[in-house]
């Protein structure tokens, strides 16, 4: 079922075995609380339920994505982990362009055309910041959309800023991990996964304080 050719890319796992990341594979379990602190804000919000548990879903999905990737480490999973990560930044995207910023339709799909193009490209240069030049995009945009989040003072106006100070310390982790091997075994791909379900909690809350329960865009 789990079949692939076997991945290994980071420091923690030392050999084949179903438990040689151990913490890799168990801090995946910050997104689970994650998606329930996610979901327990949005069912205070009403009716912003449905877009809550949208959001908590997709958290959750990346928690279990990742945590079989890191439990099993095979092509197959590799994919079962990447996916979820792209369709949580597509989907939030969606929605805060749509929600908060007002685009039409168009425009948001061309946002996120131009987004999903910039991160793909990073996949061509693996060797660029250990594999985490894809994610630059995402800090990118955090930014810009932090400055605009507290331009317009939102409410809790600082969190997307926020939210790209976690992102560039998780994103430094996950880039230093090889290159600390010899001095730290386990490396430091574990605090990406946990300041990441730090910062997926961050966005969607700065999402879920300010969207109104229904909004029409032209």
């Amino acid at each position: 079922m789990w079949g692939g050719t076997p991945v290994d890319i980071y420091c923690e796992r030392l050999g084949a075995g179903l438990w040689a990341e151990p913490l890799n594979a168990l801090t995946n379990l910050a997104f689970i609380a994650a998606a329930w602190l996610i979901w327990r804000l949005a069912s205070r919000r009403d009716a912003l339920s449905v877009r809550g548990l949208i959001l908590a879903v997709l958290v959750a999905t990346v928690g279990v994505g990742s945590g079989l990737f890191h439990t099993f480490a095979n092509t197959l999973t590799m994919w079962l982990d990447i996916i979820p990560i792209l369709v949580f930044q597509l989907v939030f995207l969606w929605l805060y362009f749509r929600d908060l910023i007002g685009m039409s339709s168009a425009y948001a799909a061309g946002a996120l055309v131009v987004f999903l193009a910039a991160a793909l490209g990073g996949e061509f240069f693996p060797e660029v910041l250990n594999g985490s030049l894809v994610y630059v995009p995402a800090l990118i945009v955090l930014v810009i959309l932090g400055v605009y989040h507290y331009r317009r003072r939102m409410t809790e106006r600082g969190l997307m800023l926020l939210a790209a100070g976690v992102f560039f310390l998780s994103l430094t982790f996950r880039t230093m991990d090889a290159s600390i091997c010899p001095y730290v075994p386990l490396g430091t791909h574990f605090l990406w996964h946990v300041l990441n379900a730090v910062l997926l909690y961050i966005v969607s809350r700065a999402y879920l304080m300010n969207a109104r329960p229904t909004r029409a865009v032209a």
